[in-house]
């Protein structure tokens, strides 16, 4: 059978009391809206459907509108009229309906997919979703006969106080017959607060004399809705442990997990550390035996097998191999460090390759250059890279010894094996086997540097 979900996220979600809207508010780096998207598609549907209201151009622009089939819900008539907007881009396409809500981020694929086999299985209409909880969290009753079958699902603010005592709760993950769905939908009738609820779609279906499957859902985390920003926070750390449990099952160690902040898109390779207070963002690969933190920030940068990185930040970097940072080192975008490359503590490098063996002190800048391999770059070393116009490059040869305090004004170039002496200020370029010093600074010997002067 053919499946296809729908995806409600047509609400404004006035009590985050945000401009934001509800569905783009992210966890673990990605909009709830995207953890949903995202676990559909896992689960197997053949296509995907987001019904949007407010912000519906916003959600679409942030979410990619390549990446399912948006609808409007230009009236804000309840649940089951948000469902009937997916009428025209779905009907006698497929064979199920899998409906959810785009602010309850945490369904698993695999819970998604039980939903999808029950109902192929079922004769009846339509299976839901329920929890047995003490906490209602203002999820609708769920009202069963003596025998135990569904009759019917409650909203909250409907119920009698009896009703109200009832801990089975509809916690909004529904799966449905296709055909009957579009159908039964014009049979719902309007609610005294003027909406049309898909749950009344359960009544319809006992009414027909077919059966409703309830699903008792033992985790009841998968069913944390996002109304406040306190849902979201509980949503967020759910989310999180999720992730580092998959991490540290899959081979990685983390020292204190509850303190280690690692987004969806992020992997990781098997034997790495990752230290506490560590944030690894956005689409960060970290290889083998990596050592990563604590304190650090990595974001959108690759780092290969067998690194060290110590209290530092880096963003949209590449690491090769066996390189070591920190403690306080930063990388902005552009930083290449190859094989073996130590870089000391408060270093910063920007738009540069940085070779293999490469050797930078602290407390040095190196912006817009390609060092060539071996270079040892001394403590305080910068390179005077934007004029006042223009970034230019520095580039420096292999074997090339720059002294601590260095200042090297681009647009440069130092030949290999060349020197510079402590505290010049080099603003010509350099030829190789060249020694330069002072301000500014001037060849002091050429021919073969020993780099024992």
């Amino acid at each position: 059978m053919k499946t296809a979900a729908v995806i409600l996220a047509a609400g404004q979600g006035t009590r985050m009391r945000s401009k934001t809207p509800k569905v783009l508010h992210p966890i673990v780096g990605k909009p709830m809206l995207w953890h949903a998207m995202n676990s559909v598609k896992v689960a197997g549907t053949e296509k995907t459907v987001v019904v949007v209201g407010h912000a519906a151009e916003l959600i679409k622009e942030s979410i990619g509108e390549e990446s399912a089939t948006f609808v409007l819900q230009t009236e804000r008539l309840g649940t089951g009229h948000a469902v009937m907007q997916a009428e025209e881009a779905l009907k006698g396409k497929v064979d199920q309906i899998l409906v959810m809500y785009g602010d309850m981020p945490l369904w698993r694929p695999e819970t998604l997919r039980m939903m999808i086999e029950t109902q192929e299985q079922n004769e009846g209409p339509m299976t839901m979703a329920t929890i047995i909880a003490d906490d209602p969290r203002g999820f609708g009753r769920v009202v069963r006969n003596s025998s135990g079958s569904v009759l019917a699902i409650i909203e909250e603010p409907q119920c009698t106080p009896e009703q109200l005592a009832i801990k089975e709760l509809n916690v909004g993950l529904y799966c449905f017959d296709a055909d009957w769905l579009w159908e039964a939908l014009k049979r719902i009738k309007l609610s005294p607060k003027g909406e049309y609820y898909l749950t009344d779609a359960a009544e319809v279906a006992v009414s027909d004399g077919g059966r409703v499957m309830a699903i008792p859902i033992q985790d009841h985390a998968e069913a944390i809705g996002v109304n406040t920003r306190i849902h979201l926070s509980e949503a967020e750390a759910m989310m999180r442990q999720r992730i580092n449990h998959e991490f540290m099952l899959s081979g990685v160690t983390m020292i204190d997990p509850d303190h280690t902040y690692i987004e969806a898109s992020v992997k990781i390779g098997q034997d790495s550390v990752i230290y506490p207070n560590t944030w690894l963002r956005g689409d960060t690969v970290i290889g083998d035996d990596c050592r990563i933190g604590p304190n650090t920030i990595i974001t959108d940068c690759e780092v290969g097998h067998h690194c060290v990185v110590l209290s530092s930040v880096l963003e949209k970097a590449m690491l090769e191999n066996y390189v070591d940072i920190g403690p306080f080192g930063r990388l902005r975008k552009g930083a290449h460090l190859a094989d073996h490359v130590h870089m000391g503590n408060f270093g910063e490098v920007k738009n540069s390759y940085l070779s293999p063996g490469v050797k930078m002190g602290h407390f040095s800048y190196i912006g817009d250059a390609q060092v060539g391999e071996n270079v040892n770059i001394g403590c305080g070393t910068i390179t005077c890279n934007f004029d006042g116009a223009n970034k230019n490059k520095t580039v420096i040869g292999n074997d090339a010894f720059i002294g601590s305090g260095s200042m090297l004004v681009a647009p440069l170039e130092l030949g290999k094996n060349s020197i510079t002496g402590a505290g010049s200020v080099v603003t010509h370029d350099v030829p190789a086997n060249s020694t330069v010093v002072g301000v500014p600074a001037r060849i002091h010997t050429k021919g073969k540097n020993t780099k024992a002067t």
